[in-house]
């Protein structure tokens, strides 16, 4: 049997959860982006152009932001909606500044074992428009906190498969960190389940979108359309 709760009690419980999801996306992106970004300054690599220096500092804004959900279970929710519209302008960032890193990655060589760059290319453009899709409908969904906090929370999932794919015994290869990253989901349905006594299904029908679109963009990726699609945007 499931345990009855008081708002109180529920309420702490958010916050723990989401506090903690946001320092797991950061620490995330902390492990995959080490190396080539946060560390750059100390460690010798590659340089890299100004829209990937913005990119870097955009997508960890989004990150720092989601502290917005613990804000809300605190009932600031005057400061919710001032962060609220920071996301929206972030969001809107990060979209052509994932399309734009994606080519810059595919032009530098960057590919999973078995796949030309050009056919890799579909995996973090995918993680974009996964991204769009889920923002733009939790930003349709804003008066709906359960819905809301719900799609934030897939959006951000599909952008952070990238610095997955980063971690060095990932080592680029994308179907894995599809997979790993359902590892949030199955985090929000234990949530779901200790704290309702059921999962939303948003979860089950998000989670299903991020893996069957592995196979999905890697079809696409070997297709002669999108072949030609990503060398013109490459050349």
């Amino acid at each position: 049997d499931v345990i009855p709760v008081t708002p109180l009690s529920l309420a702490r419980q958010h916050r723990v959860f989401h506090t903690g999801m946001a320092v797991a996306f950061l620490v995330t992106a902390l492990v995959g982006f080490a190396p080539t970004y946060f560390l750059k300054p100390v460690r010798p690599s590659p340089p890299l152009n100004v829209p990937l220096h913005i990119h870097g500092l955009v997508f960890t804004s989004w990150l720092l932001l989601l502290t917005q959900s613990a804000l809300v279970a605190r009932r600031r929710v005057d400061l919710h909606k001032r962060l609220g519209i920071a996301g929206v302008v972030l969001a809107a960032a990060m979209i052509p500044l994932g399309i734009m890193t994606a080519v810059y990655a595919a032009h530098r060589g960057t590919t999973t074992p078995g796949m030309e760059p050009l056919a890799f290319m579909v995996f973090p453009v995918g993680a974009v428009l996964m991204f769009a899709g889920f923002f733009g409908a939790a930003l349709w969904n804003r008066r709906k906190p359960e819905i809301h906090r719900r799609l934030i929370l897939l959006a951000t999932i599909s952008s952070i498969t990238p610095a997955i794919s980063r971690w060095p015994w990932v080592n680029h290869r994308a179907v894995l960190a599809l997979l790993l990253s359902l590892i949030f989901v199955l985090a929000g349905m234990i949530h779901d389940w200790k704290s309702r006594g059921r999962v939303h299904p948003l979860y089950l029908r998000g989670g299903l979108i991020v893996l069957l679109s592995g196979p999905g963009r890697a079809a696409i990726g070997n297709t002669a359309a999108w072949q030609s699609f990503a060398r013109f945007r490459v050349e």
